[in-house]
């Protein structure tokens, strides 16, 4: 089939990689988002999609809006079958749905109908989900409510980040995503209506959201740290100051401390939470580069009583 890949973040170069490689379809061109402002001096820069697209010679289309009249007119002139997506991240109107024969088919990162939205992966991680996986469905104006054509399943493991499932999810998808094309193209694969029960929405998650309760059970406090991320990343406060937690493990043999107190040892950073304490692993303070949290603490001399949280 004649594709139009559409995708933006590096997450999604694998099922790019996938498609061109199949040797069975042409990736004719390649939707992605306009470049964007990047690093210190915020030169504009392409995104991960688009400079893999470059590398191998193939057209890359960077419309402000899908719905953008020149942009349409160049899809409809290419004439796709099909346009896969990965995280494209901008909604696609009724006139651009319309236009490949064979529909706009998204990769993405749930079992559907469970976490539709933006950020499914991270949701997953901070319900404790021990199971999740990834779908192939063929895009309607609902949000991912378009039936389905396939499913893999991957297991959440204990340490997971979402970078880390996000990144074992991309690999996996995309062959999913291709067997998904081979399988439109010989018509041995039907899209099925996802069912009614079991939907739950995954919008993208915020700077607030990413904010740590220590009031909270240290497994929640554990699994928003690693739901979060690389991004936005989990945080607190202290001495008025952000500081970014990045990793961060549940110690359920240190109960006496009060939720949101600090412990400092040679080694060791400990914070109580609603449960049980956990300690901090590696930190990011407001304006520095990450480091171990033991570096941190002898750094600040952390004193007997402080704490940690608004």
């Amino acid at each position: 089939m004649k594709l139009v890949f559409a995708g933006t973040p590096e997450v999604a170069v694998p099922a790019l990689d996938a498609l061109i490689a199949s040797g069975r379809h042409e990736v004719a061109a390649v939707v992605t988002r306009p470049d964007a402002p990047a690093g210190r001096g915020r030169r504009l820069v392409a995104s991960p999609v688009a400079q893999r697209a470059e590398e191998a010679g193939i057209e890359v289309l960077k419309p402000h809006r899908p719905r953008d009249e020149e942009f349409l007119a160049r899809l409809r002139e290419i004439a796709p079958d099909c346009c896969p997506v990965v995280a494209y991240g901008a909604l696609l109107p009724k006139v651009a749905l319309d236009v490949p024969t064979r529909g706009w088919v998204n990769l993405h990162f749930s079992l559907l109908p469970a976490w539709r939205g933006a950020a499914p992966v991270q949701h997953a991680i901070m319900a404790g989900d021990q199971i999740t996986g990834a779908s192939t469905f063929l895009i309607e104006e609902g949000l991912d409510s378009g039936p389905v054509f396939g499913t893999i399943t991957e297991e959440v493991r204990a340490t997971d980040t979402s970078g880390d499932l996000l990144t074992r999810l991309a690999f996996a998808g995309a062959g999913l995503l291709e067997a998904t094309m081979d399988g439109i193209e010989d018509g041995s694969l039907k899209a099925v209506p996802q069912p009614a029960d079991g939907i739950s929405l995954a919008p993208k998650i915020t700077v607030e959201d990413a904010q740590i309760d220590w009031s909270a059970p240290a497994m929640r406090v554990d699994r928003v740290v690693r739901g979060c991320t690389p991004a936005p990343g989990a945080w607190t406060v202290f001495r008025g100051e952000r500081l970014k937690l990045i990793a961060a493990v549940p110690v359920p043999d240190r109960t006496e401390l009060a939720p949101g107190a600090v412990e400092a040892g040679k080694n060791n950073v400990y914070v109580g939470t609603g449960s049980h304490a956990v300690e901090l692993l590696w930190v990011q303070p407001q304006g520095k580069k990450p480091m171990k949290a033991a570096d941190w603490a002898r750094g600040v001399r952390i004193t007997a009583g402080e704490r940690v949280g608004a």
